[in-house]
């Protein structure tokens, strides 16, 4: 089928890169989203986040006239629905004792609705946000069913999540396979010809559960493995040894690949997906179950650290660097330096944070440095929460003539420990439980 237009419903880290690129691809495309701040804002062709080659994407699609912005739906061709799937705020699930976080699933189900006074005969409707297993199946699905047209038969449906990694999703969305679950093959196969379109990558035709299970165990397995190499830092501690020289060493093993420690896991993806499969069959999952527990709980050992390198938290001042959940991207959604942060506060610390890639941003209880001058200049510690590339290519002797700190707790392994005990600092990395050699 040749999809003429296309209404790409939420406007976000996905929503947005997914149109720009289907628009640079010839196709129509319609995109909606709630906020009219953001509708404003690129129907003016600029951006509200940060992505490398997003901007110059989405002006050529607007300059070609095949890009708007609309706060409301269209008929279309295709409906692609990339809206957030955060966690239900005080509202936990519970079994056996064991308390779990619970998938917010309204923008889903708000955004499926909207689709109904425009759903027509042939259309294919595609679900990309994360989601627990047989959502498309059991929430979607009836919800389109009350335009009185029935899923796999009328209409196409089908569940494709993105796979990409933020700082190279212009990319990633193209290069990268694609996976694509239709509640039947025929959705499948439409699925497959949409996104046909701009995908490079292999386009793989499964059923949609199963694709909604890939999604999930991809970044599970990352979180669960993040979940070890935290434990590790932990250890290394204790028994005084070097964990990330550990960790370098045991990769060298072929059937070996441990990832690195820091301060916990952040981001919309690895942070948030576990817990759907937790929700999803709370008596199955007792590893990732716990895995979340070890990086949820990576913050307080980043608080230990901190305190054995200054002593007493209280009236310190301290300067934390980076509040993104990975390095040189501005999305801050459950990073865990925002937790380490507010602990920080607890402990009576004063915390100024520097976050270049959103030094505007507007976060409950963290005061925000409009420099990284400013946040360092009076400080008695400097924390390193993110290996931004701008935070490891710091000066030390630069930085030194900058702050009266001379104490650094550096959470990432992002500074060479020689060059800043040169200009003059005491260094203390997270997960090293003894005095490097180096």
């Amino acid at each position: 089928m040749k999809f003429q237009k296309i209404c790409v419903i939420g406007l976000g880290y996905i929503g947005l890169p997914t149109a720009s690129t289907f628009a640079a691809h010839g196709v129509n495309v319609l995109g909606v989203d709630t906020s009219q701040h953001i509708i404003d804002t690129l129907n003016k062709g600029k951006i509200h986040i940060h992505e490398p080659g997003l901007h110059d994407e989405l002006k050529k699609a607007i300059q070609s006239g095949n890009f708007k912005a609309a706060t409301k739906p269209e008929e279309a061709d295709a409906f692609i629905i990339a809206v957030p799937t955060p966690f239900q705020e005080n509202k936990f699930g519970e079994y056996n004792g064991v308390t779990y976080k619970l998938a917010d699933m309204r923008a889903v189900i708000s955004a499926t609705e909207s689709i109904v006074p425009f759903l027509r005969k042939g259309n294919l409707v595609v679900l990309e946000s994360t989601s627990p297993p047989l959502t498309t199946v059991d929430l979607v699905g009836p919800i389109l069913a009350r335009s009185g047209l029935e899923a796999g038969r009328d209409f196409h449906l089908a569940y494709s999540p993105e796979r990409v990694l933020p700082g190279q999703i212009m990319r990633e969305l193209i290069e990268n396979a694609r996976v694509i679950g239709g509640v039947t093959p025929e959705s499948a196969q439409m699925g497959h010809d949409l996104y046909a379109t701009f995908v490079k990558g292999q386009i793989i035709k499964t059923d949609a559960t199963t694709a909604e299970m890939v999604k999930l165990m991809e970044n599970t397995y990352r979180d669960v493995n993040i979940a070890i190499a935290n434990e590790f830092s932990r250890l290394a501690d204790k028994f005084g040894v070097d964990v990330w020289e550990a960790i370098s060493i045991a990769n060298l093993h072929p059937r070996v690949k441990i990832l690195t420690p820091g301060p916990g896991v952040g981001g919309h993806c690895i942070s948030v997906d576990p817990w759907f499969l937790v929700e999803s069959a709370p008596e199955l999952t007792q590893l990732i179950y716990h895995s979340r527990m070890v990086n949820d709980a990576q913050p307080h050992f980043v608080v230990n650290t901190v305190k054995r390198a200054l002593g007493s938290l209280d009236g310190k001042r301290i300067a934390a660097l980076g509040l993104a959940y990975k390095p040189d991207v501005d999305d801050l959604r459950e990073s865990p330096a925002n937790e380490v942060v507010h602990l920080l506060q607890s402990e009576g610390a004063l915390v100024k944070a520097w976050e270049p890639f959103k030094p505007d941003a507007n976060l409950v209880g963290i005061t925000m440095s409009p420099t990284l001058e400013d946040a360092i200049k009076d400080a008695d510690a400097l924390l390193l929460l993110v290996g931004h590339t701008e935070f490891r290519r710091f000066n030390p002797m630069q930085i030194a003539g900058k702050t009266k700190a001379r104490i650094l707790v550096d959470t990432v392994n992002g500074w060479d420990v020689e060059a800043w005990k040169n200009a003059g600092f005491d260094i203390h990395v997270l997960g090293v439980g003894k005095v490097r050699n180096t």
